[in-house]
């Protein structure tokens, strides 16, 4: 059986798990590796079936720690050449990535046993950053964790998903009636900064489909967004698409904490 949890989702850190009790990969590095073991031991997750760490992009939130995951854990970290490229010249993994590092051609997939990965671009403002649709032991999951905008390919890919994980950043309303700067608030609306909740719930609609069984909404603002309006503009989209309540499990990912292990 497949299980996926997130370790934490937002901009104090990302880093998401999917696995069965053989195998599985990590998909970004924002949290510490004490943090990483401390709930793997609680979820019963032995660290040796790590077969690879995928990387979505060089913020630091999504790689803080993935110098010290290179050093300690010796996994592979697949991501596309331009990414790895970015990576080899941070301060925080540039020490450390090099022999680990594997290439992913762009729109190109990696095959690890029980696992097909596959990228694809999304807009956002780091060097490269993209989504990983995974086919693993008959589910294909879908994650786009920092999207500007939602564009054709990104979907296509959701339209594909039986999961998928996609970012609910801010409320329009609380971004701007809140403290900050214009400039900030103008990075995060204007196509290559965060996906609104509005416009997660306008592509949910878009791309629902009958095979979909769960949304995760990731990567929620502390301050622009609260769980209850992420989860409120999305219910009423899938709604409005027709969907038949029940079918599909709709779910916030928290933002500084793991979240339970979710059976796929």
């Amino acid at each position: 059986m497949l299980r996926f949890f997130s370790l934490s989702s937002g901009s104090c850190g990302n880093c998401y798990y999917l696995g069965t009790e053989d195998n599985g990969i990590i998909i970004d590095a924002g949290v510490s590796l004490k943090q990483l073991k401390k709930v793997f031991q609680a979820y019963n997750v032995g660290i040796d079936t790590i077969q690879g760490i995928f990387v979505t992009h060089d913020h630091l939130d999504h790689i803080r720690a993935l110098g010290s995951f290179c050093k300690r854990l010796f996994k592979p970290v697949y991501t596309t050449e331009a990414i790895h490229d970015a990576l080899l010249r941070h301060s925080f993994t540039s020490s450390a990535i090099g022999p680990f590092g594997r290439v992913i051609p762009e729109g190109g997939t990696v095959e690890l046993p029980g696992f097909s990965v596959r990228c694809f671009t999304v807009p956002h403002d780091a060097t490269q950053t993209v989504g990983y649709s995974i086919d693993a032991h008959g589910h294909r999951f879908v994650i786009m964790t920092d999207v500007g905008r939602m564009t054709e390919e990104a979907l296509e890919e959701a339209v594909s998903a039986d999961t998928l994980v996609i970012e609910s950043n801010y409320d329009i309303d609380m971004l701007m009636a809140g403290p900050y700067p214009y400039e900030l608030k103008m990075r995060i609306v204007q196509g290559c900064g965060h996906l609104s909740n509005d416009e997660c719930a306008s592509a949910l609609k878009r791309s629902a489909h009958p095979g979909l069984k769960n949304i995760f909404l990731c990567h929620l603002s502390e301050n622009n967004n609260t769980p209850e309006r992420a989860f409120a503009a999305s219910s009423a989209a899938l709604s409005e698409a027709g969907v038949p309540k029940g079918t599909v499990q709709l779910r916030c990912l928290p933002r500084a904490c793991p979240s339970p292990v979710f059976f796929l």
